[in-house]
């Protein structure tokens, strides 16, 4: 039951997303024939303008700007002023032309010599508080209207040398522009005349042919039958409730939820077992499926700044990379069916999500975690402009990379997030496993001085432990840090353990077990398992360490001291005071650890190196801890185990080669001195 509650949870909230109304959505693309039934519109609607048609034309109409210019008055009164002052001597008589002249250049309007802005046919005049359009042609220039002020008073008097007159009062000095540019206000009337751009091209009357079965696909047909999608779902959407849409939605739903279960069944059936793992999974991917479900119907047009690949990131730091690739599709699966242009969507997050785990295990740490956002956001902008370049996504082209830059991100901003989560489920990220296995770390520190022999052990049983894991395909570092930390109870009591007995001073002292009986010698051994899950919460080492410590005995007998027990007469009904109080192993890397830690402690025994030798060996190992029950919940499979012996006895043969025997030379020294 606690398998299956999480994904009944999942199961309930996907199905309260999910859309409440049938959604029309024909599959076809531009160029390639028609495959449906002859299309015929049932009703009229409006075909609506592309995206890119909409905003080259608001450009076009933004860069239209109608210049906004206010009349002044009080330049135009000290011009006429200054044409009733001038000093015209004996021809004061044209001096009433002059100002008329004058008044009419103004009324025209003057502006300076670099002319109206843009390329707009109307500008907008306030006098007096009243704003009027005007003509751009009717506006003058400052030398085009000097020019005009004198030859109107020239027309008027040809008997009279105007221009020598004028040159010599600077009459053409006293026209200046009296039309000043406001630049606030034309930018303000600019947006809107951008937004009046009609989002329709043209109708569609009900009965009219939209596109024939087998007909190719234009740029124009599509646009009809994009045109009539929308409005199709809009206004004649199947409503809510009813019995076949539900039951549809259900199906979908519960595919979903299908889906993961048999991704997580197929890849690592122990995360149902680990609940911090299993909640923080579903959780993960109910959220982002949840996105892909709803985002495209609320806002469709922030789809592609959605940090998706942050799905994988978060995923990636807990969980193995094939999980994490099923897991990350199954979750965007909606947007193929939900998103406009959903199969460029989902492509597009597909490839990103993908090329970041990648990156990402080289990019991880401080500045080159955005590194990796910009590898992450080129490899999805190539895909999209690769889907645009050949008509199968559609978008602004500018607009869409802008969006996918900031997705990316988004994804350095919230992958911290895997550190707050790491703390509430109570996992172990893949960086939490680097830090354990770093052997300067103040516990690991403490076995070296403590019990030097059990630290070199657990490096020899990582260094096994690391070859036979990767070759069976387990968590590499998992088992590493496993290895490292499987012994350090050792540490309460270093000399019970044959492994530190170096430590003694002198041969002929006594060793610890000297005197003490078996049942008392296998009871002080037996304690570093208890000791050590003790420690490993004192230092708050994570609970899948803790395991190691408990399993890699599992609940096996201290032969040695049962053995001497039963030659001395014990009965074996008191066996239980000889057995590990720890649990039978697990996971794959349980198993290996337990595996490796036998091997590498027996294996100090062994006489004879040939292949042979380690064949029955490692065999003999095994066999002994099947006989015993020790691989009863154990997840490894009869072909895995396989594997592992193999890995086993290679790495013995690499360990304990053989060697050429050097021939011994005589000391010069003593064959001076004889």
């Amino acid at each position: 039951m606690k398998k299956f509650l999480p994904l009944l949870i999942v199961f309930l909230v996907i199905l309260m997303v999910l859309p409440r109304s049938a959604k029309l959505s024909y599959d076809y693309r531009k160029g390639a024939p028609w495959k449906y039934e002859t299309l015929i519109a049932p009703i009229d609607f409006p075909v609506l303008k592309t995206e890119d048609e909409l905003l080259e034309e608001r450009r076009q109409a933004a860069e239209n700007i109608v210049p906004y210019y206010k009349y002044q008055d009080d330049v135009v009164s000290r011009s006429i002023r200054a044409a009733e002052s001038v000093d015209l001597g004996e021809f004061a008589f044209i001096r009433t032309s002059m100002v008329a002249s004058l008044k009419s250049v103004y009324d025209r309007g003057v502006v300076g010599d670099d002319g109206v802005p843009g390329n707009s046919e109307l500008v907008y005049v306030q006098r007096d508080k009243r704003a009027v359009a005007r003509p751009a042609a009717e506006i003058s220039r400052l030398a085009e209207a000097r020019g005009a002020f004198i030859s109107a008073v020239s027309s008027e008097w040809p008997e009279v040398n105007v221009d020598s007159l004028m040159r010599a009062v600077s009459a053409s000095e006293m026209v200046v522009p009296n039309l000043v540019y406001d630049r606030v206000a034309s930018e303000q009337l600019s947006p809107e005349a951008s937004m009046a751009v009609s989002p329709t091209s043209g109708y569609v009357s009900a009965g009219q042919l939209i596109v024939s079965q087998g007909e190719i696909v234009t740029s124009e047909i599509a646009q009809m039958i994009a045109s009539y999608e929308k409005e199709y779902n809009a206004n004649m959407g199947t409503s809510a409730g009813g019995f076949l849409f539900w039951t549809g939605n259900i199906i979908i739903a519960l595919l979903l939820v299908v889906f993961l279960y048999f991704a997580i069944r197929l890849v690592n059936p122990a995360i149902f077992r680990d609940n911090g793992k299993y909640l923080y999974l579903t959780l993960i991917f109910t959220v982002f499926t949840v996105i892909s479900i709803v985002l495209p119907r609320t806002h469709p047009e922030y789809l592609y700044v959605v940090p998706f690949v942050l799905c994988a990131l978060l995923l990636e730091a807990f969980f193995d990379d094939r999980l994490v690739v099923m897991t990350y599709g199954i979750s965007i699966l909606p947007l193929l069916f939900y998103a406009e242009g959903g199969k460029a969507v989902f492509t597009v997050f597909l490839a990103g999500g993908v090329i970041s785990m990648i990156t990402f295990k080289l990019f991880n740490k401080g500045w080159r975690q955005f590194l990796n956002a910009i590898i992450t956001f080129a490899v999805m902008f190539l895909v999209f402009l690769g889907l645009r370049i050949t008509d199968l996504a559609g978008g602004n082209v500018i607009r869409t990379a802008f969006l996918l830059f900031i997705s990316a991100i988004l994804c350095v901003a919230g992958y911290p997030l895997s550190y707050l989560f790491e703390k509430i489920f109570n996992l172990v990220s893949v960086y939490r496993l680097s830090e354990l296995c770093d052997t300067s770390n103040p516990l690991l520190h403490e076995l070296e001085q403590k019990a030097p022999g059990t630290f070199q052990h657990s490096l020899q049983v990582m260094n096994m432990a690391d070859a036979v894991a990767g070759a069976v395909g387990a968590n590499v570092q998992l088992v590493r840090a496993g290895a490292l930390y499987h012994d350090i109870g050792k540490m309460n009591n270093p000399m019970c353990f044959v492994e530190n007995e170096s430590m003694l001073a002198a041969d002929g002292v006594l060793r610890y077990h000297d005197g003490l009986s078996p049942q008392q010698s296998a009871q002080d051994i037996i304690k570093h398992i208890t000791d050590g899950a003790e420690l490993a919460q004192k230092h708050r080492l994570p609970s899948v360490i803790v395991d190691f410590i408990l399993s890699h005995h599992g609940t096996t007998v201290v032969r040695y001291f049962y053995d001497r027990f039963l030659k001395d007469g014990g009965s074996p009904e008191e066996i239980g005071l000889f057995r590990y109080p720890g649990r039978k192993p697990v996971t794959r890397e349980q198993t290996i650890l337990m595996l490796c830690d036998s091997i590498e402690a027996a294996s100090r025994s062994l006489k004879d190196y040939t292949p042979e030798a380690f064949d029955a060996f490692v065999e003999g190992i095994v066999a002994g801890k099947m006989e015993e029950g020790q691989f009863e919940e154990a997840e490894i499979s009869v072909k895995e185990l396989g594997i592992v012996k193999s890995a086993l006895k290679t790495y013995l043969a690499q360990m304990y080669h053989g060697r050429i025997a050097y021939p011994k030379r005589k000391n010069k020294f003593i064959n001076i001195i004889k």
